[in-house]
């Protein structure tokens, strides 16, 4: 608990602030992954197949997303519920989108070999040609849809 502690001591005050909102945030998706339908949790959002080709970034926006990245998966690994990559997109999006960061979030699917159900399902968040959550490892999978917010 101390060691914890000193880590968050250690941060920012820009880290700290964005690792509190992060984890809240993180909290209110999967408790609304849990309640919520799907359809209604990305009512809001651009549904598309496929994009084509994401709107660059300045160098404000960057440093900007990859903070809170950074933020989502710091705190991702203290939070005492499920934080998956679904939850992850979900905040990364509610907190670039307050920002005024346009972005998009993929839904995918792979063959698992490993497990009786022979499917596994991932989410990630981009913006420009960054990826925010969810990077490692997608690309072994198949985009079945795209979610996309531009700029408040």
């Amino acid at each position: 608990m101390i060691q914890k502690f000193k880590k968050f001591s250690a941060l920012s005050s820009e880290e700290k602030k964005l690792f509190i909102e992060a984890y809240v945030t993180l909290g209110k998706m999967r408790a609304a992954i849990l309640t919520i339908s799907f359809k209604r949790l990305t009512r809001s959002l651009e549904h598309k197949t496929n994009v084509e080709k994401l709107a660059p970034l300045n160098e404000e926006e960057m440093r900007t997303a990859r903070q809170i990245g950074e933020a989502i998966g710091r705190a991702s690994a203290y939070t005492p519920w499920e934080s998956a990559c679904l939850a992850q997109s979900l905040t990364a999006q509610k907190m670039l989108q307050k920002r005024g960061i346009a972005g998009v979030f993929y839904l995918g699917a792979a063959k698992d070999e490993e497990s009786e159900a022979k499917m596994k399902a991932h989410a990630w968040t981009q913006c420009g040609d960054i990826i925010i959550t969810g990077g490692r490892g997608h690309e072994a999978f198949t985009v079945l849809s795209v979610f996309e917010w531009g700029k408040e």
